[in-house]
């Protein structure tokens, strides 16, 4: 399997977390090609999760896994099992006390080793918009993270014109508008909060995506026209 389609097995698993799944939601949002693997994981997997009941996973059952794993290391000396086996720390976390149909489905997915080691997920939930561009099928996914004052803006699939940028903007409850900053086209960048715009962001705050000349909106003239809108939700 690729890369691509692990990484959407994943998520219809529910095994990502931290910013391995705040990234796959932004890449769900933003790319039809990766929505439509998640929807044929979720389907395959249907049955499954239907089929077999919620027994404890036995004491015995990692263990023997990571013996396996421990065996093809010494026989390959490859950096696949090193991978596979931070795949397996993952999948363990993910899947204590979920039963025998997430370890079942887990194991089906440990032939294909692939990706980053997890990171921890933040302690306070994110926020997360998905936001419509028009009629053009694309969305600006936007996450935003509490505890780090932090956001994740995912333009993928977005492209420059050459003429324009668009610009990312919070509605306060009261007050001017705040800037989020310049959306990159293609990219998906982290983008550093001050503190006071921080407060403002809740479940239910609005953004506003504006069309602007390049570089942003000129210190001395209102915002754009506004191409697109969408709200925060807890995840």
């Amino acid at each position: 399997m690729s890369e691509q389609d692990v990484l959407a097995a994943e998520y219809a698993l529910g095994l990502l977390q931290g910013e391995d799944l705040l990234a796959a939601r932004g890449r769900l949002a933003s790319d039809p090609a990766f929505a439509a693997d998640v929807e044929r994981w979720e389907a395959h997997f249907a049955p499954l999760l239907d089929e077999i009941g919620g027994r404890a996973v036995s004491d015995d059952v990692w263990p023997r896994i990571e013996a396996a794993l421990t065996g093809s290391e010494a026989d390959s000396g490859s950096a696949t099992v090193v991978q596979l086996k931070q795949r397996l720390r993952r999948w363990k976390l993910a899947t204590a006390g979920a039963g025998a149909a997430a370890v079942a489905a887990s194991i089906a997915l440990i032939a294909t080793p692939t990706g980053p080691a997890p990171v921890e997920a933040t302690a306070t939930a994110p926020l997360a918009s998905s936001i419509p561009i028009g009629d053009t099928g694309l969305r600006l996914a936007v996450t935003y993270l509490p505890d780090r004052e932090e956001m994740l803006v995912s333009a993928s699939g977005l492209t420059a014109d050459g003429v324009h940028d668009h610009e990312l903007w919070l509605v306060p409850d009261e007050g001017a508008l705040h800037s989020l900053g310049v959306v990159k086209p293609g990219e998906e960048v982290r983008v550093a909060l001050d503190p006071a715009t921080a407060q403002e962001i809740r479940a239910g705050s609005q953004m506003l995506l504006t069309r602007e000349p390049l570089g942003g909106k000129p210190a001395n003239r209102d915002a754009g026209p506004v191409v697109a809108e969408g709200r925060f939700a807890a995840i």
